[in-house]
Order: structure tokens, then C-alpha cells, then sequence
């Protein structure tokens, strides 16, 4: 099997716009929770993420891709504001992967020797009703790369976290 390769895409201020995946998507629950890892750790440089924001995953590809590009996740804005996604906006198409991602300055870390740290929480969406439960992942962690917290759990309620519900509805059809 492939590697999925993962490289950061920024907006023209030089703020995290997406990720641009190579090789394979991931494809469990483990994969998601470590690409959610390299994105915290991204988010957690100064100036990178300005605020809380919404990414998805999309097939879409990028401008003239490399041959083993299979698609993109990108920032659909943030989580709050006039530019922030209505609920059920990302729907369709049923994101494979949801996450929001918040910076040092809006992240409250999980002990205080991890100030500075970003965060961020995953929702791979299940089917409940047909026995597919909801999956998800937090990650916190510090600008040189040390992961202070991650948790993955499946089956879970969207209700029990609020980074979750907000996914949830987000691409609730």
C-alpha cells in the first residue's frame, strides 16, 4: 500500500488555506488522527492560523497536480462570522473528513506547561442509523512539534464535544 503524503498549501497572506494529499487518502481512523496531528502541529506557528476555521476533505485537485495527487482539504472558513459555513453547507458533497483547527491564542491547553500549544478535533462522519458510527480525534500540540494531548474515539454522540456538534452540523444533510 501507498503512503499518503501530506504538504500545506498558504492564502497569499501566508495563512494556512489547505493541504494538498498525495499517494492515497487515509483510510482509518488512525491515518485521519495522525494527518489531524501534522495540521495542529501547522497551526500551532505563530501567524499560521489567525483564527478558529473549518477544513474539509475534497476530490477536487489543485492547479497542474503531480501524478499521484488525489485530492485536497481545504479551509472552508471559520468556525464563526459572516464568511463561516451555515449548517448542512458542506453536505454535499459528504466530506470524508471535517476538522476545525484553533491557534495558540484561542486554544486553552490541556496542562500549563502547554501554552502556545494549537488544537484541534476531527469528525470522520458515520452512518448511525446503519450501524456506522461517527469517529473522531483531538490533537493538542506545541509549534516544535510535541503532541500534548490526542484522543480518537468511535461511536461517539456529536453532542458530547463542541467541536464535534459543530461539525456535525455542518454537514448534516
Amino acid at each position: 500500500m501507498s503512503d499518503v503524503h501530506v504538504s500545506p498549501f498558504l492564502h497569499s497572506d501566508y495563512s494556512l488555506a489547505g493541504f494538498v494529499i498525495s499517494g492515497r487518502w487515509p483510510s482509518s481512523t488512525r491515518e485521519w488522527t495522525q494527518f489531524l496531528a501534522l495540521a495542529v502541529r501547522i497551526a500551532a506557528h505563530p501567524g499560521c492560523l489567525p483564527h478558529t476555521a473549518v477544513f474539509r476533505s475534497i476530490d477536487d485537485l489543485p492547479d497542474d497536480p503531480q501524478p499521484d495527487t488525489v485530492g485536497l482539504v481545504t479551509c472552508a472558513g471559520p468556525v464563526i462570522g459572516r464568511d463561516a459555513p451555515r449548517p448542512g453547507e458542506l453536505s454535499v458533497p459528504q466530506p470524508t473528513a471535517l476538522f476545525v483547527l484553533h491557534p495558540p491564542s484561542e486554544t486553552t491547553p490541556s496542562t500549563p506547561e502547554s501554552a502556545g500549544a494549537a488544537s484541534g478535533a476531527l469528525l470522520l462522519p458515520g452512518v448511525p442509523h446503519l450501524g456506522l458510527g461517527h469517529r473522531a480525534s483531538w490533537v493538542e500540540a506545541e509549534a516544535d512539534g510535541t503532541v500534548t494531548r490526542l484522543v480518537s474515539r468511535v461511536g461517539l454522540d456529536p453532542v458530547e464535544d463542541a467541536d464535534i456538534a459543530v461539525l456535525a452540523t455542518l454537514c448534516a444533510a
